[in-house]
C-alpha cells in the first residue's frame, strides 16, 4: 500500500531584507524526507526555529509569511501538491488536509457559535449535507469527550475552557473527514492535566477515525504518547527519524540524546526557611463579582524559590498582580521584609516598586517592538536610578554580560532576537532595578525544553550571585523538582498544599496534588495509557 503523504529533497526559503543591504535568500529547510501511512502519526521534534511548523504546513502547500516552496516533493496519494495551482489546492485544505493550530482561541471568531464553525468546513467542500455534517459533528463531540454534547455546539468560543476549545479545534478539523491532519502543538498552551485530557481525546479521535497526522511538538515525553515514529529536526535539517521506541530508548544522535535528557538542573532545597521577605496573609481577591482567590496565605524566605503551582484559572497569576499591587485584594494584607505594603500600584514608593520586580510569560507582548534591547534594559535604569547616556550604556552592557548574551545585542530590536534571547532581556531589565524579589510568571513555558533549561539555570545562577528571592508561577511539576525551595498548590483560588518542597512532593497527598503530580508526561512508551486506566480504575472506586 503506498503511504498517503510522501516527502522528498524538500527545501524551503525566505527573503530577508536588512536595512541599508540587498536582500538575502534564507534557506529554511533543507533535505527533508519522510513518509506517513494512513492512520498512522508522525512526530515532528525540535527546538523553536528548527522548521517544524513550516514543514508541516506544506501538507497544506503552504508558506506562510512570505516562505517559498522552492522545491522538492509533497504527494498526498500520488499527487504532488506543489504542482497544483490555486484551485487544485483549495479543494485540498479543509477537506483532504487539515490543520489544528497552538492557539484555538485565535483561530476561533469569538463571533460565531461553535457548532456552526465546526461543520462549516463539510459545508463549504460540498463533502455532507447540514444534517450529515451536525450529526458527524456530535459524533466528534462525544469521541473528544466534550461536556454536554448535544447543546455544546451552541456555546459561544468564550463560553469554554481552553481544553475544551482545542478539542472543538480538533473535531472541526476532523468533521470533514480529512486523510490527513495537522496538530502544530495543540497541548502547548495548556496545563498539565488538561493536556492529558486533550492528547487521550486526540488519540481516542485518531484511532477512532483512522485518520493520519502529522504531531508538531517541542515535548518529546508528549510525542512519545501519540506518535508512530518520529522524526527530530534541528535549523531546518533532519537530525534522526526512526520509531518512537527507537528514538526514545536508543538514540544515535548527540541532540536527540539532549532532548530525552533534557531538564537536568536540580538543585537541593534550603534548609532553613524561616527568614521571610515576602508574607501574604488571608488574601483574596477577584474581578468584579467572580472571586478568585480565597483566603491565601504563604510566605517567602530570602534568597529562595517560592514555586507556586497549579492549573490554568487557579489563580496563581492573580497572587503575583496582588503582591505586585495591581490588583488591590479584598481581604488580607501583604509584608514585605516586615512592612505592610500598600495594596494600590500608585500608592507605593518608587523604592517599594524597585524592590519587587516581575518577568512575564509572553516576552513579545512585554516588550515594546519598537524599541531596542538598549531602550529596553535602561529604562528601568533611568527611572530608579537616574542614569543616562554613556553611563547608562555601559550598565545595559554590563546587564547582557551578566545574563550570558554579550553587548553585541545591545542595539538590536525584539524582532531580531530568538525566544530565549527575548526572555533573557525581560530578565536584565528585572534585574536592572537590583530587585530583592523577582515574580517568574511562567517564564519558560513557550519554550522549546533546551532554551528553558537554559533560563532556569541562568535564574539559579543570579540568584546565586545576587540573593533575589523568586515566586515562581508554573504549571509544570519538574520545574518545581529543579528549582524550588518551597512549593504553594493552587487549586481554585485556594492553597491546597504549601511548605517546603521535600514535604509537599512527598505522600500522603491530597487528591488534587496527587493528580498534578500523575499528570506529568514520563519519557515512557505507554505512559498515557497508564494515567488513564489509573484514573479508571480510581473513579470506578468512587
Amino acid at each position: 500500500m503506498p503511504d498517503l503523504l510522501s516527502v522528498r529533497n524538500l527545501k524551503i526559503e525566505a527573503t530577508s531584507y536588512p536595512p541599508g543591504e540587498p536582500p538575502r535568500t534564507l534557506t529554511l529547510v533543507e533535505g527533508v524526507n519522510f513518509d506517513l501511512a494512513k492512520g498512522k502519526v508522525l512526530g515532528l521534534i525540535g527546538e523553536s526555529g528548527a522548521g517544524k511548523s513550516t514543514i508541516g504546513l506544506t501538507a497544506l502547500a503552504y508558506g506562510r509569511g512570505g516562505v517559498r516552496i522552492t522545491g522538492g516533493e509533497v504527494k498526498l496519494n500520488g499527487e504532488d501538491l506543489l504542482k497544483l495551482g490555486p484551485a487544485g489546492i483549495r479543494k485540498v485544505r479543509g477537506a483532504k488536509v487539515c490543520y489544528v493550530a497552538q492557539s484555538a482561541a485565535a483561530a476561533f471568531n469569538p463571533a460565531h457559535r461553535l457548532g456552526e464553525q465546526v461543520i462549516e468546513a463539510s459545508l463549504k467542500h460540498g463533502i455532507m449535507s447540514r444534517a450529515e455534517a451536525e450529526k458527524r459533528a456530535l459524533y466528534l463531540f462525544k469521541v473528544l469527550g466534550l461536556p454536554s454534547p448535544e447543546t455544546f455546539g451552541q456555546r459561544y468560543p468564550h463560553q469554554v475552557s481552553g481544553g475544551q476549545l482545542q478539542r472543538a479545534m480538533t473535531a472541526m478539523a476532523l468533521c470533514p473527514n480529512p486523510e490527513l491532519i495537522v496538530f502544530d502543538e495543540p497541548t502547548t498552551a495548556l496545563d498539565v492535566t488538561t493536556q492529558i485530557d486533550v492528547l487521550a481525546a486526540i488519540k481516542h479521535a485518531i484511532e477512532e477515525t483512522h485518520t493520519a497526522a502529522l504531531y508538531i511538538t517541542h515535548d518529546l515525553a508528549v510525542v512519545a504518547q501519540i506518535t508512530d515514529d518520529i522524526l527530530v529536526l534541528r535549523h531546518g535539517k533532519m537530525v534522526e527519524y526512526g520509531s518512537v521506541k527507537q528514538i526514545i530508548e536508543a538514540p544515535t544522535q548527540d541532540y536527540t540524546r539532549a532532548l530525552v535528557n533534557v531538564r537536568g538542573t536540580k538543585r537541593e532545597e534550603a534548609p532553613n526557611q524561616s527568614d521571610t521577605l515576602l508574607k501574604v496573609e488571608n488574601i483574596s481577591a477577584g474581578y468584579g463579582s467572580l472571586k478568585v482567590l480565597d483566603d491565601v496565605s504563604l510566605h517567602l524566605p530570602k534568597g529562595q524559590t517560592l514555586a507556586v503551582v497549579g492549573e490554568s484559572g487557579s489563580g496563581k497569576s492573580t497572587l503575583a498582580r496582588v503582591i505586585t499591587g495591581l490588583l488591590p485584594p479584598l481581604e488580607g494584607a501583604v509584608s514585605f521584609d516586615g512592612k505592610l505594603l500598600p495594596v494600590a500600584l500608585k500608592a507605593r514608593t518608587n523604592d517599594e516598586l524597585r524592590r519587587v520586580q516581575m518577568i512575564y510569560q509572553m516576552a513579545d507582548t512585554a516588550m515594546n517592538p519598537r524599541q531596542t534591547v538598549r531602550d529596553i534594559v535602561g529604562r528601568p535604569l533611568t527611572f530608579y536610578y537616574g542614569l543616562r547616556g554613556r553611563e547608562k550604556t555601559e550598565r545595559v552592557k554590563e546587564l547582557l554580560d551578566q545574563i550570558e548574551m554579550g553587548s553585541g545585542f545591545v542595539d538590536r530590536y525584539p524582532a531580531e532576537l530568538s525566544g530565549g534571547q527575548k526572555q533573557r532581556v525581560a530578565i536584565a531589565r528585572a534585574l536592572a532595578a537590583k530587585p530583592e524579589l523577582i515574580l517568574c510568571d511562567e517564564p519558560t513555558s513557550a519554550l522549546d525544553p533546551l532554551v528553558a533549561e537554559g533560563i532556569l539555570r541562568l535564574l539559579l545562577k543570579l540568584q546565586e550571585e545576587t540573593h533575589v528571592s523568586y515566586m515562581f508561577i508554573t504549571h509544570d511539576i519538574a520545574i518545581v523538582r529543579a528549582i524550588a525551595d518551597s512549593v504553594a498548590v493552587m487549586h481554585r483560588g485556594k492553597l491546597v498544599r504549601f511548605g517546603p518542597k521535600s514535604k509537599v512532593l512527598s505522600p500522603p497527598f491530597d487528591d488534587y496534588t496527587d493528580l498534578l503530580l500523575k499528570s506529568v508526561p514520563e519519557m515512557e512508551i505507554g505512559w498515557l495509557e497508564r494515567v488513564l486506566t489509573t484514573r479508571r480504575m480510581v473513579s470506578a472506586g468512587n
